[in-house]
């Protein structure tokens, strides 16, 4: 009888089926390895944990422990001068501190310490809980809020000139910027507008409760009865499926990547971002399927039907498959559990109500956005992006829309977002 072997957050495995997969998993590395030895062009940075053979030297890793019960990995730049000004950048799904490596050395060459940590639920920080019965509460905004706080105050700072924040990082150093400003002094968002606190529901104490009517159908609902059958990916990552969707998926999780970040990149020419008009059934599924799912697929075969040919794999310069490997290498030792952890709380009520004790509060430090103008990001939550130029953020001091990117901005297009960040830090350095 074959014995069983749990490997850590996708699949139980049989003794001979895992022998075999470590074989298989390690022939690539192996050559790689004796192709980068006959290479002498490539250099090897032996300084980081992942990523030896695209992170040039300027980039180490650190490990810090105690930072609010984590053991959390931190890629940084600008390092060997003391006293520096710190730029803080935090990733969204399903990324690591290794999505900002292009813009970490431009922005210690213009005089910051940039640090970059791994996020709670990824890469080589650990201490969380990724099981789906697990702490999902230490998922929650203001945790994470005090994450980032913990990390600014282990590294000797009592503020940072900014917290930068992609994707699902965005809310986070929104919320940074919102909770403690005298921390974090400026807040850049990337691709996820933060349109301000949930309000506090109004006036409910005299409202008249009409007896004998139906309650209204949910957003899911309706999306549910469309006559092409949808649900909304955020609530699908909430549920126990999507980790072993993905982590299982036929295409194996390094393919399921590259499909998943060319389908929301300026790669696939369909994405052609406009406004939508309200949160309605009929409006959400105007959105492309990796946000507006069909009814009964998950992401792994939502995205399989994009993937990429080789010719274009070959072809994309701001994600080759070397650094690809990076992402499906990390992503496979957990799976993506602990990255799903935070949209389970974000769609969970208990944790919404949480927030609204912040209810018409405004982001008060200078802040900025910049985004991929073939992004839908910036428009799946409607009206949220006026929110934010016009009565979330005080102090907007510029929405960048950059062509020829779609929703990994500061991988597809990192000069120019580069660019922005330092004219930005030094605006706000001199106000």
């Amino acid at each position: 009888m074959q014995k069983t072997v749990t490997v850590s957050g996708c699949r139980i495995l049989t003794r001979r089926q895992l022998i075999q997969g470590l074989m298989a998993s390690l022939m690539p590395l192996a050559l790689s390895r004796n192709t980068h030895a006959s290479d002498k062009s490539i250099q090897i940075n032996k300084n980081v944990a992942y990523g030896e053979t695209t992170l040039p030297a300027g980039i180490r890793s650190r490990f810090i422990k105690d930072i609010n019960g984590l053991n959390m990995h931190i890629l940084e730049s600008g390092f060997e001068v003391k006293d520096r000004p710190c730029v803080l950048l935090l990733h969204g799904f399903p990324e690591l501190a290794y999505s900002w490596r292009k813009v970490m050395l431009p922005l210690a060459q213009a005089g910051f310490h940039v640090v970059a940590p791994d996020q709670r639920g990824y890469g080589r920080t650990t201490g969380w809980d990724g099981n789906f019965d697990g702490n999902v509460a230490s998922f929650r905004f203001l945790n994470l809020v005090r994450d980032t706080q913990e990390l600014v105050s282990s590294l000797g700072y009592r503020s940072v000139a900014a917290v930068v924040g992609h994707d699902f990082g965005s809310p986070v150093a929104a919320w940074c910027s919102l909770v403690q400003p005298d921390m974090f002094h400026s807040v850049v968002m990337m691709s996820a507008p933060f349109g301000g606190p949930p309000p506090l529901a109004v006036n409910t104490a005299n409202a008249v409760k009409k007896s004998g009517t139906l309650s209204g159908r949910s957003i899911h609902d309706e999306l549910a009865a469309l006559p092409r059958p949808r649900k909304h990916y955020q609530w699908y990552y909430s549920t126990r499926e999507a980790n072993d969707n993905m982590c299982h998926c036929p295409q194996g999780i390094h393919d399921f990547l590259r499909a998943y970040y060319h389908f929301k990149s300026a790669d696939w020419k369909e994405n052609k971002p406009f406004p939508l008009k309200s949160w309605s059934a009929g409006e959400l599924a105007k959105l492309p399927t990796y946000y507006i799912m069909d009814l009964n697929k998950g992401m792994a075969e939502t995205v399989a039907a994009e993937m990429p040919s080789a010719s274009a794999i070959a072809a994309c310069k701001w994600l080759s498959d070397e650094e690809l490997r990076v992402y499906s290498t990390e992503f496979s030792r957990h799976g993506f559990q602990g990255g799903l952890q935070w949209y389970r709380c974000s769609t969970n009520p208990r944790f919404k109500a949480e927030l609204e004790a912040f209810a018409g509060r405004t982001i008060d430090v200078p802040s900025c956005f910049i985004a991929g103008a073939s992004d839908w990001g910036i428009h799946q939550s409607a009206g949220n992006l006026e929110k934010m130029e016009k009565t979330a953020c005080t102090q907007m001091k510029g929405v960048h829309l950059l062509d020829g990117s779609g929703h990994w901005v500061q991988q597809e297009k990192p000069e120019e977002v580069s660019k922005i960040l330092i004219q930005f830090l030094r605006q706000v350095s001199n106000r």
